[in-house]
């Protein structure tokens, strides 16, 4: 099979996924062999080829918003047949025993494995995944505009729960790319008032066009406080800036698998409770929450797609923040 390869990581500048040809995998007893029909692209897709993140896996194939169809199954999956549609996220697996899955919580299981970084991902024609972490995708959803709602919709909208943002409230976003304009759709469905933070004027004017109230630069002082805020770009300063526009008794959550350091800021900043805290990964119940409520809302998602073989350069224009809304990788329909 066809298939983008990470045998190093490197600078994106350097093209480090190379197209090759593989053995097709061969899915176990619980698994699922899909035919990938698209993929989308994601910031942490980036960290992986670069090396901010470890590598967990020699010869790796990336991508965790997979969408394709059930091509075979293995003897003791029943949930799924072949031919049904299906999408995967970044969350591969879990353990199922420990106190974190035990209490809902298996995003941050010990042995939690994610899909494109510990096992082979949706850069290619086929993946192989467990069958208990795929999920049936409703009718009405384009295979484009289905993958993003499979990681960046997925945790834009656990970020809007752990900033425990509530309807009618006024809610901060710091950076605007994929993640942010599936959670800014979700938040407008709860009657949020949205203040956008971010440096592109081409991603100011599409948060306004979603429904932005107000939008500048992290550095501008909006015409009020924020009751919740989360930052989705990488960038360690935005932290301070943005507990200095929290109001009282406001969470701050940071979307983000990797992070540059967080500078010292002073105690002020943070001090009449306002809470700070980390999203990590997602479970398979935000998956199905948010594929359900993009039924409900609609979630449309703004889309940039690509052949499969043009993945290294849209992994360039995602580091120079030039994508509008989602990238997704076509591979075969």
């Amino acid at each position: 099979m066809k298939a983008l390869i990470l045998r190093r990581p490197h600078a994106i500048d350097a093209n480090p996924l190379e197209l090759s040809e593989t053995t097709l995998p061969v899915p176990g007893p619980n698994d699922i062999r899909m035919r990938v029909f698209v993929c989308g692209v994601c910031h942490t897709d980036l960290h992986i080829a670069e090396g901010e993140l470890p590598p967990k896996k020699a010869n790796l194939i990336p991508g965790h918003q997979i969408v394709g169809e059930v091509e075979s199954v293995g003897k003791d999956v029943t949930r799924f047949t072949i031919g049904d549609r299906i999408g995967v996220t970044w969350l591969y697996s879990s353990c199922g025993r420990c106190d974190f899955c035990l209490s809902g919580r298996e995003n941050l299981c010990d042995a939690a494995r994610f899909t494109g970084y510990h096992h082979d991902g949706g850069y290619a024609e086929y993946a192989v995944v467990p069958a208990d972490f795929v999920h049936p995708l409703p009718v009405g959803f384009t295979d484009l505009q289905a993958a993003p709602l499979l990681c960046a919709g997925v945790i834009g909208y656990r970020s809007l729960r752990l900033c425990q943002i509530q309807p009618g409230q006024r809610l901060g976003l710091y950076g605007f790319g994929a993640s942010a304009h599936v959670a800014i759709q979700v938040a407008r469905h709860w009657g949020c008032e949205i203040y956008v933070y971010t440096r592109s004027p081409k991603h100011r004017q599409h948060a306004l066009e979603l429904g932005a109230l107000w939008t500048g630069q992290a550095t501008d002082t909006p015409p009020n406080k924020m009751d919740g805020s989360i930052i989705f770009a990488p960038a360690g300063e935005l932290v301070s800036q943005a507990l200095l526009h929290l109001q009282k008794g406001g969470t701050l959550a940071i979307n983000a698998v990797h992070m540059s350091p967080i500078p010292e800021f002073s105690y002020e900043r943070i001090y009449f409770e306002r809470g700070l805290r980390s999203v990590a990964n997602c479970t398979r119940r935000d998956a199905a929450e948010l594929i359900e409520l993009a039924v409900e809302i609609p979630i449309h998602t703004d889309v940039e797609s690509y052949a499969l073989e043009d993945a290294n350069q849209v992994l360039q224009r995602l580091k120079r923040s030039e994508i509008r809304g989602a990238a997704v990788l076509r591979i075969s329909q």
